[in-house]
C-alpha cells in the first residue's frame, strides 16, 4: 500500500507580516477616530429647552437674597409697534385688562434698570407680543383668534433678523401667556388641549397664569405661574385693612349657570357655580350675586371670605382681588398651582375647599371664624404678600415682576446646576 502524499506545512507568518497586518488595523482605527471627531465638530449639538440645559452663564454665581435686586439679565426686543404698543393705542382696555400682565411684564422691564442693554450681555431675550388686545368679539372680551399667527410673525422675525433664537431654538427667550389655558391659546379646555401650545413655542418659557398640579398639555413647557393682572390702584383702595368693617359672611358675584350645561353644549365651572347657587343662593349668610355690577370690589371690600371657584379655567382675577382687599380668598379649583408659593404661602392666606365638598362649605367656614380667622386675616394682611401680586409700572421691589425676575433666576441656577452635575 502506498503511503499518503504527505501535506505540505503552512510557514509561521514572519514578524514583518504581523506588524503589517496590526499596522493596518490601527490606521483604520485611526481613521474612524479621526473621521468620527470631525463629524461631531462640525455638527452643532441639538438645541434642548432651559430644562435640559440648553445654554448656561459663563460662571456659576450664587442667587441673589431675597431682598436684592434680580441678578438675571433679561434683554427685551424692540419690535415693530404692530406686536404691542399699537394695541394699547387703540383700545386702553389692552393695558387693564385681566390678561394685560403681557403689557405690564414688558413696560416693567423696559424700566427696570438691571436689564440687559446689550442682546450679547443677556441671560434670558424677553419678547413683547400683546395677544390678548383684539376686542373685536361681540361680548366685549378679548379674542385669541390671532394669538398663534402673532406669536409666529414675532418669532419669524427675531429668527431672521437676530442670531440668539437660533443658537437655543428659542430655549432662553421668555413670552407672557396669561391666557384661560396659557399658551394653548383658546378657552375651552378641550378645544385648548387638542390645538395644544403652538411648535415654535415648546422649547422657550412662558409666563402664565394657568397652572395644575401634574401633567397637562398646556404647561408642558417650561414656565412659571403667575398672578392674573389686576389694576395697580385696587392694592391702595382700603389702605387700612384692619380698620375695614365686614359685614358680608361669604361673597361672590359672577357668572353662575342656572342649569350647568351653557350655551356652549359644555358644563360651565364643572358644575361648581350652579350647586354654589343651588346650596346656598338662598341662605342668608352668603351674598350671592350673578348680574355684573362696577362696584363689586367695595363688596369684596366688605367680605370676610370671598369664593373663587373655577370658570372656564382654574384661575380668577378675583383670588388677587381678595387678598387686596382683605377678604380670605376661598379657592374652589381641585389642582390649581399658585402664583410665588415660596413667597406668598398660600395655607397661610387662603382656604380651599374640594369642588366635591360644595355641600360642607358653610361648615368649613364657620369652623375657621370659631378657630384662627384672626390669624389667616393677620398674615393675609402683611403688605409684602400683597404687593407680590401687584404688577407695578415702574417695577417695584418685591412686586409681581420682581418675582417673575426671581422664579427665572431659579430656572437658571436649576438649569445649570443640571449641566454641572
Amino acid at each position: 500500500m502506498r503511503d499518503p502524499k504527505p501535506r505540505r506545512s503552512q510557514a509561521a507568518p514572519s514578524l514583518a507580516a504581523k506588524l503589517r497586518k496590526h499596522s493596518t488595523c490601527l490606521l483604520l482605527l485611526l481613521w474612524f477616530a479621526l473621521s468620527l471627531y470631525l463629524f461631531l465638530s462640525a455638527t452643532p449639538p441639538a438645541a434642548a429647552p432651559l430644562r435640559h440645559s440648553a445654554f448656561l452663564r459663563p460662571k456659576p454665581r450664587a442667587l441673589a437674597a431675597t431682598n436684592a435686586a434680580p441678578s438675571v439679565r433679561i434683554y427685551v426686543y424692540d419690535l415693530p409697534a404692530r406686536f404691542n404698543r399699537d394695541w394699547v393705542a387703540a383700545d386702553a382696555r389692552c393695558a387693564r385688562h385681566l390678561f394685560a400682565a403681557e403689557v405690564a411684564v414688558h413696560e416693567a422691564l423696559l424700566g427696570f434698570a438691571g436689564r440687559a442693554a446689550r442682546p450679547e450681555d443677556a441671560d434670558l431675550f424677553f419678547v413683547p407680543v400683546y395677544v390678548s388686545c383684539n376686542f373685536s368679539t361681540p361680548n366685549g372680551f378679548p379674542s385669541l383668534s390671532n394669538a398663534r399667527e402673532l406669536l409666529s410673525e414675532a418669532v419669524e422675525l427675531v429668527r431672521r433678523e437676530m442670531p440668539y433664537w437660533n443658537r437655543s431654538a428659542g430655549a432662553d427667550h421668555v413670552f407672557v401667556a396669561s391666557h384661560d389655558f396659557g399658551a394653548c391659546f383658546h378657552p375651552m379646555e378641550d378645544v385648548a388641549i387638542a390645538d395644544g401650545i403652538p411648535e415654535f413655542l415648546k422649547r422657550s418659557i412662558l409666563l402664565q397664569t394657568f397652572g395644575v398640579q401634574g401633567h397637562h398639555v398646556c404647561q408642558d413647557v417650561e414656565h412659571v405661574v403667575i398672578p392674573p393682572h389686576v389694576p395697580p390702584e385696587v392694592a391702595h383702595e382700603l389702605p387700612e385693612l384692619e380698620k375695614a368693617h365686614r359685614d358680608i359672611f361669604a361673597f361672590f358675584r359672577g357668572k353662575m349657570e342656572l342649569h350647568p350645561k351653557n350655551i356652549s353644549g359644555r358644563f360651565y365651572s364643572k358644575k361648581v357655580r350652579t350647586e354654589l347657587q343651588q346650596h346656598y343662593g338662598r341662605n342668608r349668610k352668603f351674598y350671592l350675586k350673578r348680574k355684573r355690577y362696577g362696584n363689586y370690589r367695595s363688596e369684596m371690600a366688605r367680605s370676610l371670605f370671598c369664593l373663587c371657584p373655577l370658570g372656564w379655567a382654574p384661575w380668577s382675577p378675583r383670588l388677587v382681588e381678595s387678598v387686596l382687599l382683605g377678604c380670605i380668598p376661598v379657592i374652589i379649583a381641585d389642582n390649581i398651582r399658585l402664583p410665588f408659593p415660596s413667597i406668598l404661602r398660600w395655607p397661610d392666606i387662603s382656604l380651599q375647599v374640594a369642588e366635591k365638598e360644595i355641600t360642607s362649605l358653610e361648615m368649613v367656614l364657620d369652623h375657621v371664624v370659631a378657630t384662627n380667622l384672626t390669624v389667616i386675616q393677620k398674615n393675609l394682611w402683611d403688605p409684602v404678600k400683597r404687593k407680590a401680586l401687584v404688577f407695578n409700572r415702574p417695577m417695584e421691589v418685591g412686586d409681581a415682576t420682581w418675582q417673575v425676575l426671581r422664579e427665572l433666576e431659579v430656572l437658571l441656577d436649576r438649569s445649570q446646576r443640571s449641566y454641572v452635575g
